[in-house]
C-alpha cells in the first residue's frame, strides 16, 4: 500500500519532533510553557533534570519553581515574570535555584507571550544551566579585581618609594636628590627672576648628641626642619642634605638684603630652645649664601657650601654670602690638603730642635723638636703656613706621629756619634690622645725611658677633659714619657685642669714673656704661675726668650728652664753635633 501525502506530511512532521527532543537533549535546555488562564505549568523532561525534581515530564506547580529558587533571589524572578506578564512581552532572567543537596546552580530563562488559536494566553520558554559560565566570569572578574588590586599595590609601593627616595626619612623634608632636581627645575622656569640658595649648619649640633644621644640629636633635627620651613616665604623650597645640614632655595627676591633678613629669621628661629625630656637644648645655624639674578645654579650649591665653610671658621651663628675671594682661599686650602698627604708620604716632615736651657748654669737640659715643612717648590716652612689647614684636614696626628719617628731616629744616630742627648720636647695633639691605636703604635716605637716629652697645648686639659683622655696621658706616663703642658697663659687653663693632669712641667707662653722686663703686671703673673707651678711639684720653662734680660729676669722670679731666639734658634739635626761642642750664646 502506497503512503498517501497527508500520512507522509505526519510521518515527517513526528520526525522533525523527534529531531527537536534530541537536539533539545544535546544543548540540555528545557522547554516549558505557562497557561496564564489555567495557572498551569508543564515542563518537559530537561526542565525536571535542570531542577533535580526526580521526574521526567507533566505539569508542575507554580510552588516547584518558586521554592527552587534561591532566597535572594526569589523575589527579584518573580517580580520579573510578574512584569513580563502585564505587559505581555518577552521574558528574560536569570536567577540561581538550590538543589536539593545544596548545589547552587545558575539558570537563564527566555520566554516569549503566546496566545494559541483557542485564545489561551501563555508563555512558552526555554531554560539552561550557565553556572559554568557564570562561574568562570566571576573567575574572571576576580582575577581582573586581583590584578587591578597588584597594579594599584604596585604604583602605591612604587609612589612610596619614589618619595622615600626623595625625602628624608626624619624631618620628611626634600632630600638632595629632589633638592637638585628643583634647583634645576627653577633654573629653567621662565617665571623666576632671581635664585638663592642657603647652605644651614646646626651649631653646637655635635655637642647635643654626644652629650644627650642621638635621640636628642634627631628630636633637634625634627625641630629645626619645622622651624626652618615655617619662616620661609611662598615658593621657597627646604630640603636636609646629610648630617645637620640643611639647604634653602629661594626665588624672586628682590635683593641681598632680603636675603639676609630671611637669613637671619631662620637663625632667630633656630636660636630658640628645644625641650627634649627634662632639658632644654639650644642650637643655632651658620648660614652661606650664594645667589643668582640670571637665576642660574651651575655653581649655587658648591658656592653655598664655600661660603658656609667661612661662616663656620669665623665663629658661630654667622652669616656669609659667596665671594670669589673666598672661593680662591678655600681652593688653596684644598690644595695645601693635598700637599700634605703627600708630603707625609714622600717623608718631607722634619724637626728643627731648639735648645732648653738651665736658667742658672745655661748648660743645654733638653731640646724642642719644631715641624718645619721641606716643601719641594717653597722650601722650608714654619707651621703658622700649613698647621692650620693640617688640623681642618685631621692631619695634625700624622705630622705628630711623622716628627716622633724622625726624632728617635736622630736621637739613635746622635746617641751613636757620642753626643750627650737629653731629654726631647715633641708635639702631641689632642686629636691623637684619643686614637684607640695610640699606645700600641707608641710601644712598637720602643721609646728609652726618659728620653721623650709629650707637651700638650693649654686648650687640652680644660675643666671638661674626659676621662678617656687623662686615661691616655696616664698610660703616656706610665712609659717613662713625660707630660709638658705647653703655652700656659695664653687661654683658660685652670688649676683644677693643673691638678688632674699633673703634667711634669708646664712652658710660659711667649706673650707673658714679653714684656717682662717693662710690666709690672707681667712679673707678677709669671711670678704667680711659678709659684703655683712649684706648689704642685711642676717644673717651669719659659718660652720666647728673646733678650739676656728676659733671661736674667726669669731666673731672677724662680724659672727653671729658659727657651728662646736670645739662647739658640732652631736647627735642623745635622747641627746638633756642633752645639754639643760649642758654648751656646748669652
Amino acid at each position: 500500500m502506497v503512503p498517501n501525502d497527508s500520512t507522509r506530511s505526519e510521518r515527517e512532521f513526528q520526525d522533525l519532533l523527534r529531531r527537536l527532543e534530541l537536539a533539545l537533549d544535546a544543548s540540555q535546555i528545557g522547554v516549558w510553557q505557562h497557561d496564564l488562564e489555567k495557572h498551569e505549568i508543564s515542563w518537559d523532561g530537561q526542565m525536571h533534570r535542570l531542577y533535580q525534581t526526580g521526574r521526567k515530564s507533566g505539569l508542575v506547580a507554580t510552588s516547584v519553581w518558586t521554592n527552587a529558587i534561591h532566597p535572594d533571589d526569589r523575589e527579584r524572578a518573580e517580580r520579573e515574570f510578574d512584569d513580563a506578564v502585564a505587559s505581555r512581552g518577552q521574558y528574560n532572567s536569570e536567577f540561581r535555584i538550590v538543589w536539593p543537596d545544596g548545589d547552587v546552580r545558575y539558570i537563564r530563562s527566555r520566554a516569549h507571550f503566546y496566545v494559541s488559536e483557542e485564545g489561551a494566553p501563555s508563555f512558552i520558554g526555554a531554560e539552561w544551566d550557565v553556572t559554568a559560565d557564570v562561574r568562570l566570569n566571576a573567575e574572571a572578574a576576580r582575577q581582573r579585581a586581583v590584578a587591578e588590586a597588584r597594579a594599584l599595590a604596585l604604583e602605591q609601593s612604587a609612589a612610596r618609594i619614589e618619595y622615600a627616595a626623595e625625602h628624608d626619612y626624619l624631618t620628611g623634608l626634600p632630600n638632595r636628590r629632589l633638592f637638585d632636581k628643583r634647583l634645576a627645575q627653577l633654573a629653567e622656569d621662565p617665571t623666576v627672576s632671581t635664585l638663592a640658595v642657603l647652605h644651614l649648619d646646626l651649631d653646637e649640633f655635635k655637642q647635643i648628641n654626644d652629650g644627650y644621644g642621638h635621640s636628642a640629636g634627631d628630636a633637634v633635627l625634627r625641630a629645626a626642619a619645622l622651624r626652618i620651613e615655617a619662616g620661609l616665604p611662598k615658593g621657597s623650597i627646604a630640603a636636609r642634605i646629610g648630617g645637620d645640614e640643611f639647604v634653602i632655595i629661594l626665588v624672586n627676591f628682590t635683593g641681598v638684603d632680603v636675603l639676609q633678613q630671611i637669613a637671619r629669621d631662620v637663625q632667630r628661629r633656630l636660636r630658640k630652645k628645644i625641650r627634649f625630656g627634662a632639658d632644654l637644648l639650644q642650637s643655632g645655624a651658620s648660614i652661606g649664601i650664594s645667589w643668582s639674578a640670571d637665576r642660574s645654579d651651575a655653581n649655587l650649591l658648591a658656592e653655598s657650601d664655600i661660603a658656609l665653610y667661612h661662616a663656620k671658621a669665623a665663629g658661630r651663628d654667622r652669616i656669609q654670602f659667596f665671594t670669589q675671594q673666598l672661593k680662591d682661599e678655600l681652593m688653596a686650602k684644598r690644595q695645601i690638603g693635598e700637599e700634605l698627604k703627600l708630603a707625609l708620604e714622600g717623608g718631607e716632615f722634619v724637626p728643627f730642635y731648639q735648645v732648653q736651657l738651665d736658667a742658672r748654669t745655661r748648660a743645654i737640659v733638653g731640646l724642642e723638636a719644631l715641624v718645619r715643612w721641606q716643601h719641594a717648590e717653597r722650601g722650608l716652612l714654619v707651621p703658622g703656613d700649613f698647621l692650620k689647614v693640617a688640623d681642618e684636614y685631621g692631619l695634625s696626628a700624622d705630622i705628630d706621629a711623622a716628627i716622633l719617628r724622625r726624632v728617635l731616629k736622630d736621637r739613635r744616630d746622635w746617641e751613636g756619634r757620642g753626643v750627650p742627648v737629653p731629654r726631647i720636647a715633641v708635639n702631641i695633639s689632642g686629636q691623637r690622645l684619643y686614637d684607640p691605636h695610640l699606645m700600641e703604635d707608641l710601644l712598637s716605637l720602643d721609646i728609652p725611658q726618659s728620653a721623650i716629652v709629650f707637651e700638650l697645648i693649654e686648650t687640652i686639659f680644660l675643666d671638661d677633659c674626659d676621662d678617656e683622655m687623662l686615661q691616655s696621658v696616664e698610660q703616656i706616663k706610665q712609659m717613662g714619657i713625660e707630660i709638658e703642658i705647653d703655652d700656659f697663659g695664653s687661654g683658660h687653663a685652670s688649676l683644677i685642669g693643673l691638678v688632674r693632669l699633673r703634667p711634669t712641667r708646664l712652658k710660659i707662653d711667649r706673650q707673658l714673656v714679653d714684656e717682662i722686663d717693662t710690666s709690672d703686671e707681667q712679673r707678677r703673673v709669671v711670678k704667680s704661675i711659678i709659684e703655683i707651678a712649684k706648689a704642685l711639684g711642676v717644673s717651669v720653662i719659659a718660652e720666647g726668650v728673646e733678650t739676656e734680660g728676659h733671661a736674667t729676669t726669669l731666673a731672677k722670679l724662680g724659672c727653671e728652664t729658659l727657651q728662646g731666639f736670645a739662647l739658640g734658634r732652631p736647627v735642623p739635626a745635622s747641627e746638633i753635633d756642633g752645639i754639643f761642642v760649642s758654648p751656646v750664646a748669652g
